[in-house]
C-alpha cells in the first residue's frame, strides 16, 4: 500500500537559475559528489573486515555516514543545530518528513538506520547508497507484519537506532500530516514493546532570509533533479534545527493510536514554538 503524496493548493515556489546559480551547483555538487563518493568507497571497504567479525552490529561504519552527512550540509551552507539529547541504546526515532535533506540531517547527528518502503532498493544511485549504508527495507502490507517483527526485532538486538517517517510522505517544511499509526503497531509486539524506547524528533528548516520560505520543502510530485539544482543553486541558505524530545517508553502504551498521537503532538509542538507551523 502507498501513501498519497501530500498536495496543498499552492504551487511550489518558482525557481530561477541564473549563470551564478549554475557556477554554486558546479562548485557545491563536485564537492558533495565526491564526498559521497568517497565516503562510500570508505565505508564499503571498511565493511569487508566489519562483516566478518561484527555482522550487522557495525561499530564502525555508521561514523562514516555522519561524516559524510554532517560535511555535506556544510558544503551546501545550511546551518545545522541540535536541541535535547539523543536515544542511547537500541530503539526508535520518528520524525516529520519535509525533504530528501531529511536524510543528512538525521544522520548528521546520531547513529541511526532508516525504515524505508521497498521500492527505494531498486531506485538508481539512492537505492544503492540506502543498502550500503544500512536501511531497513520493508513492504506496507499487513500480512508482512509477522515478517516486519522479527526484522525489527534483529536489527534491534544489534542495538539499531531504527528511523521512520510516519508521515508517510513529505510535507513542504511548515506543516506536519497526522502520524500514521501501522508501524508503531510492530513495536508494541509483546517481543519488543517492554524493551523499547521510541525517541520523536522535530525537523525544523528556516529559509535563508529573503527565501521563500518553503525553501528546503520538498513534496508532491516535485522531481528530485529540479530541486536538488534549486538548493545547490540558492545565493543563501537557511539552516535546520534538529529537536530530540523526551522518548517514550513503549511498554507505557497499550494502543497504536496513542502511541502515534502522543510522537505527533511533541513533534508538532517544536514547530509550533518555531513559528514555522501553518497547521
Amino acid at each position: 500500500m502507498t501513501s498519497p503524496l501530500w498536495t496543498p493548493e499552492f504551487e511550489p515556489p518558482v525557481q530561477v537559475m541564473t549563470p551564478a546559480g549554475w557556477v554554486r551547483v558546479l562548485v557545491k555538487g563536485l564537492a558533495v559528489g565526491a564526498l559521497v563518493l568517497g565516503g562510500l568507497v570508505v565505508l564499503l571497504a571498511l565493511r569487508v573486515i566489519e562483516r566478518p567479525i561484527w555482522g550487522q552490529r557495525r561499530p564502525v561504519t555508521p561514523a562514516i555516514t555522519c561524516f559524510v552527512c554532517r560535511n555535506a550540509l556544510r558544503l551546501i551552507g545550511i546551518t545545522f543545530r541540535t536541541e535535547g539529547r539523543p536515544l542511547t541504546g537500541a530503539g526508535a526515532v520518528v520524525a516529520n518528513h519535509s525533504s530528501w535533506l531529511d536524510i543528512f540531517v538525521l544522520n548528521a547527528s546520531k547513529r541511526i538506520y532508516f525504515v524505508s518502503k521497498a521500492e527505494v532498493a531498486s531506485w538508481p544511485l539512492i537505492g544503492w547508497l540506502a543498502r550500503a549504508t544500512g536501511t531497513v527495507f520493508i513492504r506496507r502490507d499487513p500480512r508482512e507484519a509477522a515478517a516486519q517483527i522479527e526484522v525489527f526485532r534483529e536489527r534491534l538486538s544489534c542495538g539499531h537506532r531504527l528511523l521512520f517517517f510516519p508521515e508517510g510522505t513529505s510535507t513542504d517544511g511548515r506543516n506536519v500530516i497526522p502520524f500514521k499509526p501501522t508501524l508503531f503497531a510492530a513495536f508494541l509486539s509483546p517481543e519488543l514493546k517492554d524493551k523499547l524506547y521510541i525517541q520523536p524528533v522535530s525537523v525544523i528548516y528556516r529559509a535563508a532570509e529573503g527565501a521563500d520560505q518553503r525553501q528546503y520543502g520538498w513534496w508532491g510530485d516535485m522531481e528530485f533533479g529540479p530541486h536538488l539544482l534549486a538548493t545547490l543553486a540558492a545565493p543563501k541558505q537557511g539552516s535546520v534545527t534538529l529537536v530530540y524530545h523526551s522518548p517514550l517508553r513503549v511498554a507505557d502504551y497499550t494502543d497504536r493510536k496513542q502511541l502515534a498521537r502522543h510522537a505527533e503532538e511533541a513533534v508538532r509542538s517544536s514547530l509550533r514554538q518555531a513559528g514555522v507551523l501553518d497547521n
